[in-house]
């Protein structure tokens, strides 16, 4: 087995015995890191500490995971020119924090008579937003909603 010390520095090709004494004289672990490898790759280490760390690696790694996290914006067709700014300013917060944003635009009653009033309104959106997203879903309707998905650029 090959074997790795405490510090990382390499002691050569061992015997099985010889590495796990090795361990057991300095009052540690022998942790088998690579068992496919030829030979296997062993090291001497305490496996509660080598538990701690890995488990503290992958926790802040899914600290820093945003994918997949959706925002939903809902409008009316006939939403007033300042509600709809203060939306949009919205909008652009959560692309900028590297959110999906779903806007949904609600029809209710005599107002799905007026699909094109929501497309209008989706398409000024899109308009203002730039190039800072990238269109993932376009337009379309469910119900007595219509929707589409935009994303961050990467």
């Amino acid at each position: 087995m090959r074997l790795i010390d405490e510090d990382g520095s390499q002691l050569g090709i061992r015997p099985i015995a010889e590495a796990f004494s090795l361990a057991q004289a300095r009052g540690k672990d022998l942790l088998e890191l690579a068992p496919g490898a030829n030979p296997p790759v062993v090291k001497i280490a305490d496996f509660s500490k080598y538990r701690y760390e890995r488990d503290k690696r992958l926790k802040q790694s899914r600290k820093h995971q945003k994918a997949g996290l959706l925002k939903e914006i809902r409008l009316h067709p006939r939403i007033s020119e300042h509600d709809l700014t203060t939306k949009f300013n919205h909008m652009k917060e959560f692309i900028d924090q590297k959110f999906k944003v779903r806007i949904t635009v609600v029809f209710r009653g005599r107002e799905m008579e007026h699909r094109e009033l929501g497309l209008n309104l989706l398409n000024r959106l899109k308009e203002m937003l730039d190039s800072k997203f990238t269109l993932e879903q376009d337009a379309q309707l469910d119900g007595n909603r219509m929707s589409i998905l935009i994303a961050p650029k990467k």
